[in-house]
């Protein structure tokens, strides 16, 4: 049965085109929405397109100068290489509507318990240049606005892309109210890595039954302990042994079930959650999209409403 209280932020600039053979399989954010559709498990009014963010939102977590590069067009070409796209203002523009789709998704976990962005989880931005296919940090800005509003006091972000979330842990290095939480490949990118108030390293090989064990012991804890009142999920499915660049050996079952482990925790502490995708590189775009749908079916079976 569809849920009409299912918020999913996405617009079709999210899908923006990129060099034949890239390796970053941008095709993915169209294929996901079309899947749900196509499953009848949403329909069209679920799917709700955001306008670019406002500069003076993108500017509680960004620098000026840096926002300028992007606006003007003025990166270098080793700050593109580091980010991993050309620039255009097509490409800010995308950055910028993504990040307002997080913060969307905010207003609607706050009445919902769950909202999605099909992009999302540009965890790798810092806060005066980008890295990893990461121009903005959209949780980081939407983390601040939460904080600026008055929406939420503890903030939770719960990092689950087989990446350390390098950008998210600097930028949020010096606050308290924020609690950065990555479990992550000890032995992938990015090779210098940042503290974050939790790294939990995996290594290589790591199997379902342990990456499960380490996240329920560990989300547990952090929930009782830290007792956020609002949290950030980044979902990424490159965790699969599928991935091209994971080097883990979590099932697509097991990756679901892990979705269904943090949304369950969630509830039962009635935590609002707002989930993005975040990475995801095996080879057959069709793994891709059905972990990142298996996200969006376990989220629609825990909404308060």
């Amino acid at each position: 049965m569809i849920n009409p209280y299912l918020y999913i932020a996405y617009e079709p600039a999210y899908n923006h085109p990129l060099p034949e053979g890239h390796r970053f399989p941008m095709l993915k954010y169209d294929l996901v929405p079309e899947q749900l559709l196509y499953e009848e498990i949403i329909t069209k009014d679920n799917l709700h397109p955001p306008v670019p963010c406002k500069d003076a939102i993108i500017l509680m977590t960004h620098t000026a100068e840096y926002l300028d590069k992007l606006k003007l067009q003025q990166l270098s070409p080793k700050e593109q290489r580091h980010i991993g796209f050309q620039q255009s203002p097509q490409l800010t523009q995308r950055e910028l509507i993504i990040t307002q789709g997080t913060i969307n998704c905010c207003h609607a976990a706050l009445k919902n318990g769950i909202a999605l962005n099909v992009a999302g989880g540009t965890h790798h931005a810092f806060a005066d240049h980008g890295e990893g296919f990461c121009l903005l940090n959209d949780f980081a800005v939407a983390a601040n606005y939460l904080l600026l509003q008055k929406l939420a006091e503890k903030i939770l972000i719960l990092d689950l892309d087989v990446h350390q979330g390098n950008g998210t842990a600097k930028i949020f290095d010096k606050e308290n109210r924020v609690f950065t939480f990555s479990m992550h490949g000890r032995h992938n990118y990015p090779f210098h890595k940042e503290k974050s108030d939790l790294d939990i390293e995996l290594e290589d090989g790591t199997e379902t039954i342990t990456y499960l064990h380490l996240l329920n012991q560990n989300l547990n804890s952090l929930l009782q302990n830290f007792q956020p009142d609002f949290v950030f999920y980044l979902s990424g499915v490159d965790i699969l042994s599928t991935d091209k660049f994971g080097k883990l050996k979590v099932t697509m079952e097991g990756c679901k079930e892990r979705d269904r482990l943090v949304f369950s925790q969630l509830c039962s502490f009635k935590i609002p959650c707002v989930v993005a995708m975040g990475g995801g590189y095996s080879p057959n775009i069709r793994h891709i999209v059905d972990a990142h749908c298996n996200t969006f079916r376990e989220a629609a079976n825990f909404l308060w409403q």
